[in-house]
């Protein structure tokens, strides 16, 4: 008689960075590429792993885990997939400002670049404690700065995230100390507006899909 192997459940892993750990100098150092991936990252991606395992949530995809789970799973899942998020919104020698599609979509909605990154920026500065900045695309299509808590993210009420800013003091700390202005206005010079070109079309692409479905 032939048995079946056992297959180990299938475990989140750590994203690999998609640039080198120095290349987002001056603006962000190697050692905190380090220690905020290597680390921190790392770490809510562990006790992830260790949380699901053997529970009702294993296997579930990541996405559909933070829809579903509470507390300790909750936030160990949203903050794996937070930070996986943030760091493809950073990228060196990134343009200085949007275009396109995007471009388009937040002078509409906010008048101008300039002003939608001074509303971001103050937004980032004032957050009071640990948690997230995101530039969003609603439902209906319409963009938004929204700030959350701790571990919050905008996929909990629906909303297509476009660009993150992490204001942990982890984020941070190592380059600026507590001066998270500095901070804000050096992740300005690295954003990676091509990610956010794609993630905007993405949006788009699946509200018509949800209208086809809705129509048919």
């Amino acid at each position: 008689m032939q048995c079946n192997p056992t297959v180990d459940p299938v475990a989140f892993d750590l994203p690999e960075l998609p640039y080198a750990l120095d290349a987002l100098e001056p603006y962000l150092s190697e050692e905190t590429l380090e220690y905020h991936w290597g680390k921190h990252h790392r770490g809510y991606v562990s006790r992830l792993n260790d949380l699901v395992q053997g529970s009702e949530l294993e296997g579930l995809p990541l996405e559909e885990l933070i829809k579903r789970s509470k507390g300790a799973t909750f936030n160990n899942a949203a903050q794996a997939w937070n930070h996986a998020f943030y760091w493809k919104c950073l990228a060196p020698s990134a343009r200085d400002r949007p275009h396109g599609r995007s471009a388009a979509a937040i002078d509409e909605r906010f008048g101008s670049f300039d002003a939608m990154r001074s509303l971001f920026t103050r937004t980032a500065i004032g957050k009071f404690g640990s948690g997230w900045v995101w530039l969003a695309c609603s439902a209906e299509g319409a963009l938004l700065i929204e700030a959350t808590d701790d571990a919050g993210t905008p996929l909990v009420q629906g909303h297509t995230p476009l660009l993150a800013c992490d204001v942990w003091e982890h984020a941070y700390y190592i380059d600026y100390r507590n001066d998270r202005t500095g901070y804000v206005d050096a992740f300005w010079h690295i954003v990676d507006w091509e990610f956010v070109e794609r993630n905007l079309a993405a949006a788009g692409s699946h509200r018509d899909d949800a209208i086809k479905g809705a129509r048919s």
